[in-house]
């Protein structure tokens, strides 16, 4: 029996856009594409990074920074999480899970945007598997310090 293949399940039409974008246009695309994160793209197509609707609000305006004035470089976590249209739909499931995230990006051989896979993707398809991604995914911080150490990373404090 073969497993199922991330191309299988992805989004192939995925809305993204470029670093020096403003963080009003990504809000707005968003909103319109009703999506809570976009991938990031150079002008070749490769990706360089990931914005969500939480990084501009903790990135942007929890830090008092105006959004008006900021781009989406300012914001977007530049570790992208992604995988290859070939992966197994396990492999994504493991990657949200060891992440903590509910979206992967799919990248070519070129690291090019091919599209994305979301935990939501899995359920439609593999609902034990997402099931259980959901539950780490979900899980909540172990301790205090561990909260306050995903806020330092997340604002960029000092410890």
């Amino acid at each position: 029996m073969t497993s199922m293949k991330i191309k299988e399940l992805m989004t192939k039409d995925v809305e993204c856009l470029d670093p020096g974008a403003s963080l009003k246009q990504a809000a707005q695309l968003m909103s319109d594409a009703d999506v809570g994160g976009l991938p990031i793209v150079d002008p070749s197509g490769r990706v360089v990074g990931v914005l969500t609707d939480r990084d501009i609000v903790v990135r942007t305006v929890a830090a008092g920074l105006n959004p008006a004035d900021s781009v989406v470089a300012d914001a977007m976590t530049p570790e992208v999480v992604h995988c290859h249209s070939e992966d197994d739909v396990e492999d994504a499931a493991e990657l949200m899970a060891a992440h903590q995230i509910r979206r992967v990006v799919v990248t070519d051989d070129a690291g090019a945007l091919a599209g994305i896979v979301a935990l939501a993707d899995l359920s439609r398809k593999a609902s034990d598997e997402a099931a259980d991604v959901l539950e780490e995914v979900s899980r909540p911080p172990e301790s205090a310090a561990e909260i306050r150490a995903e806020a330092e990373t997340a604002l960029e404090l000092e410890p």
